[in-house]
């Protein structure tokens, strides 16, 4: 069910498509129900559903997740019949799991779990409860003097007797479909609310022996309903996500400073982590990788035994095998770094390809640029890529050296073992094994320092006028 408006988040986003460890809280909730081993899901949608079905197919591939929709919000049992259609060849015996979309911490395991439980029911239903850490506005559930699951009664509806109950309901559901098609019919809307509450299908299951009732941490069932919310369950899914990896090989300085997207793997084995690294998207990482202090790395491949000084900024980059990068180095899209390459302080890169052993040590921009092997590339060198209406390649060839405070005005190549001298602007080809050179000629004129001082001392004194009044 997603189906809802969510207007304490104060968001222009639909409420489902808040992020947490990166990934839309609803596509949490979609994956734990296929890694479940559900056969068919589907989306019940309503506030900006084309903007969270999008979401879905650019995730799960087009119409792989069913979408039912719910032009009015009229309650949780609603929202369920507007599904029906959509399972309407399905058997009555099938089991159907019903899940809220704002609950994105639900292991599979437990919609496995209440899957069992289901099958197992007289009554064919089960359904997961809950202890809040404190009062909650949540329904709760009451049973009869045999200890039987009698009913769910909405906070709204609960009197102060029945709100004392520390069992609250969950929001998650698993019931055959020939109960649900007969339950959902029978629904009436005669609450404080007004609407179609899903919770009624318990009071019909008692009069099946009652439905199964599962225990599960408040942790993995709580709901998000505004943005504290969304930061609480941001926190335990970063924990989780961390315990993991740090289980599987990784080393982390300080798990509770160290930010790991939920799609972001595989990370190899001795892996060390600094402070304050976020790895984000789909970034992958070998073994033997250190990353230091403060780096941010997205959707970037990153091969072993590379060093990631601290503050590096990588994005849709590929890093390879031994290479050292930053500290203060940004790779932006497409840049690629070769076995054993180095990147060293304020250096910038797109759409580079540095070979193997290539070096910028410090204060360098390579932009649309092949820089072979070996190849040496001093501070403060740019390639001028952009000439204010298309971009243009720079090529410098293995062993080349580009001296400091060179230009390399694109399209341009730099033949193998090449020297361009420093401060040279680079406007044509050159030559392999050839020195560029575009300096103008120094002239030093003697005594010029101090004769210009001693002018400057003169016109000072005249402009006093002989000191203060």
């Amino acid at each position: 069910m997603a189906a809802g408006l969510g207007t304490r988040m104060k968001s222009e986003l639909p409420k489902v498509l808040h992020r947490i460890a990166g990934r839309p809280m609803l596509h949490w909730v979609v994956g734990a129900a296929r890694a479940a081993g559900a056969e068919r899901v589907v989306a019940i949608l309503g506030h900006k559903s084309e903007v969270v079905k999008a979401s879905l197919d650019a995730s799960f591939g087009a119409n792989h997740v069913e979408v039912a929709l719910q032009p009015e919000q009229r309650g949780t049992g609603h929202a369920v019949q507007c599904a029906l259609p959509a399972i309407e060849k399905e058997s009555d015996d099938r089991i159907v799991v019903i899940l809220t979309g704002d609950a994105p911490l639900l292991a599979s395991e437990r919609i496995a779990e209440l899957v069992a439980a289901c099958a197992k029911s007289p009554a064919g239903m089960a359904l997961l409860s809950t202890v809040p850490p404190r009062p909650m506005p949540y329904g709760r559930l009451v049973r009869d003097e045999h200890g039987t699951l009698a009913k769910i009664v909405e906070h709204a509806d609960a009197s102060a007797e029945v709100r004392r109950i520390a069992d609250t309901n969950a929001g998650f559901y698993a019931i055959r479909l020939g109960h649900l098609r007969r339950d959902l019919a029978a629904l009436r809307a005669d609450n404080a609310k007004g609407e179609l509450y899903l919770t009624d299908l318990v009071a019909h299951a008692h009069a099946r022996g009652g439905a199964t009732a599962i225990d599960a941490p408040f942790t993995e069932v709580a709901g998000i309903n505004d943005r504290v919310d969304l930061a609480g369950v941001e926190v335990e899914a970063r924990r989780r996500i961390n315990e993991a990896w740090m289980r599987a090989g990784v080393t982390m300085v300080d798990p509770s400073a160290t930010y790991i997207d939920a799609d972001v793997g595989p990370i190899g084995k001795d892996v060390w982590l600094a402070p304050n690294v976020a790895l984000r998207g789909k970034t992958t990482i070998a073994d033997h990788v250190r990353i230091d202090l403060g780096s941010v790395v997205v959707d970037t491949s990153v091969a072993e035994s590379a060093y990631l000084k601290p503050y590096s900024v990588l994005g849709e980059a590929t890093i390879g095998p031994r290479t050292e990068i930053g500290p203060f180095t940004h790779c932006r899209p497409g840049t690629r770094i070769d076995d054993g390459a180095r990147l060293g302080n304020f250096v910038e890169t797109k759409k580079a390809h540095l070979m193997a052993g290539a070096k910028a040590n410090h204060l360098a921009y390579l932009g649309d640029a092949s820089i072979g092997a070996k190849a040496n590339i001093g501070a403060g060198t740019i390639t001028c890529n952009y000439d204010g209406v298309s971009k243009h390649k720079t090529t410098i060839e293995a062993g080349a050296f580009i001296g400091s405070d060179s230009q390399l005005v694109a399209p341009v190549t730099v033949g193998r073992d090449a020297y361009v001298g420093s401060g040279t602007t680079v406007t044509k080809d050159v030559p392999r094994g050839a020195l560029a050179l575009s300096r103008t000629m120094q002239i030093n004129k003697d005594g010029w320092a101090d004769r210009m001082r001693e002018a400057q001392a003169k016109r000072k004194k005249n402009e006093g006028g002989g000191g203060d009044h």
